[in-house]
């Protein structure tokens, strides 16, 4: 801003402005502030029906002043700091793009109202010039100069309004994380809708938790919603082999999820279930735990599912029970050589898991319809009226539903 006004006080001095001129055009300030106003409210749409009331006559006041501050600064050329005038308008303008910013108004509605302001105030200046009987080299002169002054004034408007969304974008952003990390810890309701407010994030119906490599991240996010919130936290006792982003998509609830799963296609990512948006922990913790069993990226690039390995999941949820019912349930085959307790086990699983069908259970272990059948024998003997029990039939199921093969 220093330099311009320099610039501008500079070339003011060199401009000799008659005092009775400068009254004239001094009285008419409240008409070209009144003019200037009701054609910003008319041609530019993000003012209409804006300026009206208090802040009609508030913004009528800016432009008088603002006027009003380049005739005062033509009448101090002469003076040993004559930019001083201008300064004060510098950082006047430069606060009114800052609070147009907050109000949501755009960088080119601001601009606009300038070059609106600029063209009727010129046009009731230029009269009152013309008929005081200034030369036309004057009048240009007086014109360059104020439209310079008008330059300058838009551009710390410009300044003011990308330096508030710049430091409101940065504290938004710092919300949102503050938001994400409060939702993957599964925070209080009341806790989570005051960060939302604050964030001026709206809340979804629900949230889907994915994780994938920071190196995809750019790329998928372009496809998703704009409400999309991310964190680059660490993961929690999880080794990948590279940096990770967790996402939270709103609504990709129901038939959607098939276009979220589209979206990760090839990108290397986890995907939890739907959550509804203040439970989105539950889908977090879900990922977090199907990651930890160590299972294979599907071939063909698509997510790793968190719902197509419920069964997976549930048997991990503790695994020191599941030791135990396994060898509760097996303790009939504790007494058999283990290569021979082993294929009973397996010819077990595979009976229970095909509902007892003597030709798929065959085809399954690779032996022939009589080997199962001999087998089968062999197990009703040692287990004798508890495989017709279902609480029985329940625990083999579960304790041998991922059974190691040999």
């Amino acid at each position: 801003m220093t330099d311009h006004s320099a610039g501008t006080s500079h070339r003011a001095a060199h401009l000799e402005l008659d005092e009775q001129v400068a009254d004239r055009l001094r009285g008419r300030l409240p008409v070209v502030a009144e003019r200037t106003v009701t054609a910003i409210t008319a041609e530019v749409p993000d003012y209409s029906g804006t300026l009206t009331g208090q802040m009609r006559d508030k913004i009528e006041n800016a432009v008088r002043i603002a006027l009003g501050t380049f005739l005062q600064l033509i009448e101090r050329a002469g003076e040993s700091d004559p930019s001083t005038p201008l300064n004060r308008a510098l950082e006047a303008a430069y606060a009114l793009g800052s609070g147009e910013a907050r109000s949501g108004r755009s960088m080119d509605a601001l601009l606009a109202a300038y070059r609106v302001g600029a063209r009727v105030a010129w046009r009731e200046v230029s009269t009152t010039t013309v008929r005081s009987g200034l030369s036309a080299e004057t009048v240009a002169e007086f014109a360059e100069l104020m439209f310079a002054y008008i330059d300058e004034l838009s551009a710390a408007s410009v300044a003011g309004h990308a330096d508030e969304l710049a430091s409101a974008g940065r504290v938004r952003r710092r919300y949102l994380e503050r938001l994400t990390q409060q939702l993957l810890a599964g925070e209080p309701e009341d806790v989570l809708h005051r960060s939302a407010e604050r964030a001026e994030w709206p809340p979804p119906r629900t949230l889907t938790v994915a994780v994938l490599p920071r190196s995809n991240l750019r790329s998928v996010l372009a496809l998703l919603s704009p409400h999309t919130l991310e964190s680059g936290e660490d993961l929690p006792g999880i080794e990948l082999a590279e940096e990770s982003a967790v996402l939270l998509v709103p609504d990709m609830h129901g038939a959607r999820r098939r276009r979220l799963v589209t979206v990760l296609h090839g990108h290397r990512a986890a995907l939890g279930p739907a959550r509804g948006w203040t439970r989105v922990a539950g889908s977090y913790q879900r990922v977090l735990r199907t990651l930890a069993l160590g299972l294979e990226q599907p071939s063909g690039g698509a997510p790793l599912d968190t719902e197509a390995h419920l069964s997976r999941l549930v048997l991990s949820t503790d695994p020191e029970a599941l030791a135990d019912l396994r060898e509760q349930v097996l303790s009939p085959l504790a007494e058999l050589p283990p290569a021979t307790a082993q294929r009973l086990a397996e010819t077990l699983r595979s009976w229970l898991l095909h509902q007892g069908r003597r030709d798929d259970v065959a085809a399954d272990l690779f032996v022939h319809p009589q080997t199962v059948r001999y087998r089968m024998g062999r197990i009703r003997e040692l287990y004798g009226e508890r495989l017709n029990d279902p609480g029985t039939v329940l625990d083999l199921t579960l304790a041998l539903a991922h059974l190691p093969a040999e």
